[in-house]
């Protein structure tokens, strides 16, 4: 064999390794028909989900992801291409907020079925080459509905609101069901959307059929936190029927996952949108910022609390204080909030805001009461909390700790009325640490998403913030001399 052969038979062989990993893999299909394509590690986790989607280990999936981040180009246009090289005789459905965004979605879908690259990754996978609007003796293709040669399968694509008529659908791909926030927070809209899902598009589906959602949520209330609320999180085993869901905040919040091992406050894509732009919008509008960005939408409207004031620098003088509130039962949250009060305003310092057993939250909480400094602790004592702070205050003293007071009080108000009426207090008086929302992320997502009427996940953070009001009145000080 000559070197000239050697060379070619490398060549050949190289490639067809390539075609082989393009088939199993949709980052690698992409990269193959796509040149220009350079994906980040957050793509390559994205993609690895999209990838189980397409050999059906996930049935329903959803994700959820900031603007301007590629999320359609691996959903909504090579996704497509890639299922129907893996099985021609799929029957796809592709739905967008209008029928404009759906036929461009269609557009591009053919060209990349059109392209060498793709003939040579799934050569039995083939489109018209020209147009055809009516199915007399010809393979439809047009910019409503495409078929794949002598197969059974290919793709329609549907403005939200359009007709699904025709044959089922094998997989149903949503991807950004709302246009703006305009169209996202009309009650009108999201109730046409989640009825023409209901009438429409799930009356196509079969036992077989996959689902997709893949868009940037805007209100709480959207078809996929519909969904979500009434089907649930996937469970192998006590909910198969439900969703799995991938969210990929701006912002890392929270410990990393499988999905999402970023670190709490590394952004998604720095290269394309840095920290520092993604604070800028943070801080022109946080409503907005928190439901495009981050993934938690809520309503505007309704809501108890405002934005609270932060600060940058902590008080050196003020009485560190604690305020505990144990958990009552399995779902509910222990909320400890330690905060500095100083001149009339409490200075939020630390919080523990969590669902741990018992067993897990009393040696925490003495950990924290040291590291904190903390004088004074006042532990709510209802139901099972005043065995809880005899058990603080026990634990402390073993410790050594001789420094923190403890007193244990019976809360006899009604809940909502206090929390409620000291709303305003509340936003006022309480100041977070600059960055809260990151350090705290539950805490956070409690508080500002909480409801003045009303269903609400729990009350317990409000509940126990709402203390160090009624504290401060009981200690009667002096609020003048002091603006923040």
């Amino acid at each position: 064999m000559t070197q000239r052969d050697r060379i070619v038979e490398e060549i050949i062989e190289k490639q067809r390794l390539l075609v082989q990993a393009s088939r199993a893999s949709l980052l690698r299909f992409t990269m193959a028909t796509m040149p220009t394509f350079r994906p980040v590690q957050f793509h390559r986790r994205y993609y690895d989900a999209l990838t189980q989607f397409a050999f059906g280990a996930i049935k329903k999936l959803a994700v959820f992801i900031p603007p301007q981040c590629g999320k359609s180009e691996g959903s909504t246009r090579r996704l497509p291409a890639f299922l129907l090289g893996l099985n021609p005789n799929y029957r796809i459905a592709i739905v967008s907020y209008n029928s404009p965004k759906a036929r461009k979605f269609n557009r591009e879908i053919q060209r990349i079925i059109d392209t060498p690259e793709y003939n040579e990754i799934f050569p039995n996978t083939q489109i018209n080459s020209k147009s055809v609007t009516k199915g007399i003796g010809a393979w439809l293709r047009n910019a409503d509905e495409c078929e794949i040669i002598g197969y059974r399968g290919g793709f329609k694509t549907v403005g939200v609101g359009g007709p699904l008529t025709g044959d089922p659908v094998d997989v149903l791909i949503m991807d950004d069901l709302y246009k703006d926030a305009a169209s996202a927070w009309s009650p009108t809209v999201r109730a046409n959307i989640q009825d023409w899902y209901d009438t429409v598009a799930e009356t196509r589906l079969h036992n077989d059929s996959q689902q997709l959602i893949v868009f940037t949520r805007w209100h709480e209330d959207d078809l996929g936190g519909s969904l979500l609320r009434q089907q649930g999180l996937y469970d192998a085993e006590d909910n198969p029927d439900g969703w799995v869901v991938i969210t990929y905040p701006a912002i890392k919040e929270g410990e990393p996952t499988e999905y999402d091992p970023r670190q709490p406050g590394e952004p998604l894509w720095p290269e394309r949108h840095s920290l520092h732009k993604l604070e800028l919008i943070r801080e022109r509008n946080p409503h907005v910022f928190q439901s495009l960005y981050q993934q938690h939408p809520t309503p505007k409207e309704g809501l108890m609390y405002h934005d609270f004031n932060t600060y940058d620098e902590l008080p050196t003088e003020g009485v560190d204080r604690c305020c505990c509130d144990p958990a009552d039962t399995g779902m509910d949250y222990l909320c400890a909030i330690f905060y500095r009060e100083y001149r009339g305003y409490c200075f939020v310092t630390d919080v523990y805001y969590t669902q741990e057993d018992m067993d897990v939250t009393e040696p925490e909480m003495v950990r924290r009461l040291e590291r904190n400094g903390t004088k004074e602790c006042d532990i709510e004592a209802n139901g099972a909390g005043r065995l809880y702070a005899k058990n603080i205050e026990r634990r402390s003293r073993e410790r050594g700790n001789s420094f923190t007071r403890f007193t244990a009080f019976p809360q006899t108000q009604n809940k909502a009325v206090r929390i409620y009426a000291n709303s305003n207090a509340v936003n006022n008086i309480v100041i977070m640490p600059k960055g809260w929302e990151q350090r705290w992320p539950k805490y956070h997502a409690a508080m500002m998403g909480f409801l003045k009427v009303g269903a609400n996940p729990n009350d317990d953070a409000p509940d126990c913030t709402t203390y160090l009001v009624e504290r401060m009145n009981k200690t009667n000080k002096d609020l003048s001399g002091f603006f923040f």
